[in-house]
């Protein structure tokens, strides 16, 4: 089993885990001002990217430049990776390819302190990306156990580059906010971005 393969009920059963949903999850979060760079590579991309309408399209030209502006802005104290294997537990199904990982870390050629999954939604549908962003958080979650790493609070992110939609795991209780952000609201984007970076200690 992979990370993509799992349903939401599943993972709540074979996980127990608490779902909460809530509405304006990172609502008081302050808003963070893109660079130029990224407002104009946004500006060129967009809509080359909704045109094309292919996963890869949205992952290249809108996905990617936006978590290179977050590991640019937290330049040594991040590292980024992108479809790399993150297999932590293949009996419990936590292994697989991750569309995107955040480090808290600036350790570029391994994986030491992941804090935050990204996962591109197939078929252009945030739903359906939930399931496998809570297992990529729950393999994360458990690999900074394994390490000793103190981070107790794991974050993700589903999208379809257009579109954005948060989550926070602590323990077994996942939080997954309601609110959805729309491209043009950038500036909200990067803020949550940000604070999730933020709020975990290295």
């Amino acid at each position: 089993m992979a990370y993509s393969d799992f349903q939401l009920d599943e993972l709540v059963k074979k996980f127990n885990l608490t779902l909460r949903e809530i509405s304006d999850l990172f609502g008081d979060v302050p808003e963070v001002v893109p660079s130029d760079y990224l407002m104009l590579t946004l500006r060129q991309n967009v809509n080359l990217a909704v045109a094309i309408n292919t996963e890869k399209a949205r992952s290249e030209l809108i996905i990617a430049p936006v978590l290179l502006e977050l590991k640019q802005r937290f330049a040594d104290e991040v590292s980024l990776f992108s479809g790399i294997d993150f297999t932590v537990d293949s009996a419990q199904g936590l292994g697989g390819v991750c569309d995107f990982l955040i480090s808290r870390s600036p350790e570029q050629l391994f994986v030491r302190a992941p804090i935050l999954t990204v996962v591109e939604a197939k078929n252009e549908n945030l739903k359906s990306g939930l399931a496998q962003c809570i297992a990529e958080m729950l393999a994360a979650q458990l690999f900074n156990q394994q390490e000793a790493n103190e981070i107790s609070t794991i974050y993700g992110a589903v999208t379809i580059g257009t579109l954005w939609r948060f989550l926070k795991l602590s323990g077994q209780v996942v939080a997954i906010d309601l609110t959805e952000y729309f491209i043009k609201d950038i500036d909200k984007i990067l803020g949550i971005l940000f604070s999730m970076v933020n709020a975990v200690t290295p």
